[in-house]
Formats: structure tokens, C-alpha cells, sequence
């Protein structure tokens, strides 16, 4: 692929100079607070309570103010809202060329078609991966400031890689969401398969059937559930056909407006 190093340096550079960046981190960040929230309100459960804030059948669902609760709450947090976050960051990066009308601009460059897609597919990558890192050691910061019982430090680990993969089955699955956005020339398109996705996700899950169907097997995954090889492999090939689909629209559609 022709001038790949550069495509990617030119997709970094359009993401640092925005401001999307420093919405999806906060965007994201609400994540650990709001578990820090629930652990503050579980370690005093008389007081939540009488403040109405619980019920006692909530606070069984919802388990102990301890860490291997926090750390599961967050894994199911970022499997479900990281997918949602993800999915905004490719529609950002694919349909704003479409939105801003520099599409055919960005055509005309002395780069090849493929090499312009897999730069926005490695900054989407990137970007992602980089606020789960946040995300994980806000995550420590909060559960420290919240004063959750100390565990060890091999079992706080164990739960990062459990978000860590979690993050990683997300991020496989924005290759479909960054297709409909090019396909659909700009935001509402995608947004509306995301939303689709997470729809036939819970209806998936609530038949029994969530192993079978992509969306749902991040959430399942953080869960505990006992995910068979085919789970992973439909996974896989979704992004796989999803990152060729997008491959395709690209190089072979006509992209004149």
C-alpha cells in the first residue's frame, strides 16, 4: 500500500485537532465514576436505603462494595458502552469525509484507496485501545479514592485483562459499523445499525441465542458465560467481513460526492 506511514500520520493528525477525542474520554470516563457511585452507595446500604437510592432486592442483584464486584461491573460497562463509544469513534472517522464533503479531496491524494481505509481503521484501533487504558486506571483511581477492602494484586490484574479483552471484542466489531458509514455517506446510517445492533443484541440474549450473534458476545463474554469457539469465530469473521466490505465500497465505489 502506497504511503501508508503518511495516511495514518494525516487520520492522527485530523483526530488530534478535533475535539471528538476529549468527548469520547469523558464520554467513556463516566463509566468508572458511575461505578464509584454504586460502590459508595453499597458500602453504606442502610443509608442508601432510607434515601430511597435502593431497594434490598437491589442491593443482592448488585452484590458488595468490593473489588472483584467493581472490577465485573466495569468489564460488562465497557463491553456494552465501549461498543457504543467505538462504534462513534469509526462513524466519526469514516463518515465525517462525507459530512465535510472531502471525500472526493481525499481521493485525489497520490494514496491508494486500501492504504487511506486501514489508516482509519489503525487510528479507530488506536483510539480505542487508548481509552480503555484510561478508563482501566481511572478505574484504579476511583476504587482507591472510594476506599473499596484490598485484594491482591494478581486478581485486580486478572479483571484488567477481562476488560482489556472485552475492549478487544468491541473493537472487532466497528468494521461493519465503519462500512455502513462510508456506504451511507455520513453519521445517521451508522448510528442507526449501532442502535439496531445493540437492539438485536438484548433480543439475542433474552432468547437464548446470544452466542450466535455478534454484539451480544462481548457482553456474554464479561458475564462468565461459557462461550464456545464458534462464538469467537463469528466474531471474527464479522469484523473480518466487515473490514472487507469497507475495503470494497472504497476502492470500487464512485465516490463522487
Amino acid at each position: 500500500m502506497s504511503n501508508l506511514a503518511q495516511a495514518i500520520w494525516v487520520e492522527m493528525l485530523k483526530a488530534r485537532r478535533s475535539r471528538m477525542p476529549l468527548f469520547t474520554a469523558l464520554g467513556f470516563a463516566l463509566l468508572p465514576l458511575a461505578l464509584g457511585f454504586f460502590m459508595v452507595i453499597l458500602k453504606d446500604p442502610e443509608l442508601a436505603r432510607r434515601a430511597g437510592l435502593i431497594t434490598v432486592k437491589a442491593q443482592i442483584t448488585m452484590g458488595v462494595a468490593d473489588w472483584p464486584t467493581y472490577l465485573g461491573f466495569l468489564a460488562q460497562a465497557t463491553a456494552m458502552g465501549g461498543m457504543m463509544i467505538f462504534s462513534l469513534i469509526a462513524i466519526w472517522v469514516f463518515g465525517r469525509e462525507y459530512s465535510d464533503r472531502t471525500v472526493t479531496d481525499l481521493l485525489a491524494l497520490p494514496t491508494s484507496r486500501p492504504a487511506i481505509v486501514v489508516a482509519k481503521f489503525v487510528v479507530v484501533a488506536v483510539w480505542s485501545i487508548a481509552l480503555t487504558v484510561m478508563i482501566c486506571l481511572v478505574s484504579i483511581a476511583v476504587g482507591a479514592a472510594v476506599g473499596l477492602p484490598p485484594v491482591s494484586t494478581q486478581l485486580v490484574l486478572q479483571r484488567m485483562v477481562t476488560v482489556a479483552v472485552a475492549a478487544c471484542l468491541a473493537i472487532a466489531l466497528v468494521t461493519p459499523i465503519s462500512f455502513f458509514a462510508s456506504a451511507g455517506h455520513g453519521y445517521l446510517p451508522p448510528i442507526g445499525a449501532v442502535l439496531l445492533a445493540v437492539f438485536l443484541a438484548q433480543l439475542a440474549n433474552a432468547t437464548g441465542r446470544g452466542e450466535y450473534f455478534p454484539w451480544a458476545i462481548p457482553a456474554l463474554y464479561t458475564q462468565g458465560e461459557a462461550l464456545g469457539a464458534v462464538s469467537y469465530v463469528i466474531l471474527v469473521l464479522t469484523g473480518a467481513a466487515g473490514l472487507a466490505a469497507t475495503l470494497a465500497w472504497w476502492e470500487l465505489a464512485d465516490q463522487t460526492h
